[in-house]
Formats: structure tokens, C-alpha cells, sequence
């Protein structure tokens, strides 16, 4: 489970075994999400207010290098590239 991304204690993971739909992995302090990245909703699990909030913006700028990276996944690269953390 790759890190993609790191902001204000927030983990952003993708694993290579992963099932559809496309989604990514967020965790912070022990809580842990999964996230649509087509709409940036929560499918699973659940994270603080706070931190839910940055993580949805972050997925919505980063929409577009989130897809690159599950399209690696799904053709099996396991070459997952670093997306720019939130500033």
C-alpha cells in the first residue's frame, strides 16, 4: 500500500489489490476511510470533520492524477506516482 500523498498527519494510500470502484485510502490518527474518487464520498470507515474536509478537497484538485494512478492499478504497473500534498 503505496503513500500517494502526506498532509497535516493525513496518510493518502492506494493498494495494488484493490476492488472497483475506484477509490483511495485515507487515514489519520488511527481513524481510516475509504473514498469514492469520482464524487469524493466516504464508502467506508470514517475520519474527524476537520480532516474529512481537507481530504474531500484535496481528492477534487486532484481528481485527475488520482484516476491516473487507479488505471496503473487496474493494468497491474504497481507504478503509482506521488500526487502533491495539500498546502
Amino acid at each position: 500500500m503505496p503513500i500517494i500523498s502526506l498532509f497535516y498527519g493525513i496518510k493518502i494510500t492506494m493498494y495494488f489489490d484493490e476492488h472497483r470502484p475506484p477509490h483511495f485510502h485515507a487515514e489519520y490518527n488511527g481513524n481510516k476511510a475509504e473514498i469514492l474518487i469520482k464524487d469524493a464520498k466516504v464508502i467506508q470507515g470514517a475520519l474527524p470533520h476537520k480532516q474529512l474536509k481537507l481530504v474531500l478537497a484535496w481528492a477534487e484538485m486532484h481528481q485527475e492524477e488520482l484516476m491516473e494512478n487507479w488505471n496503473e492499478i487496474e493494468k497491474g504497473t504497481m507504478q503509482l506516482k506521488k500526487i502533491k500534498p495539500l498546502q
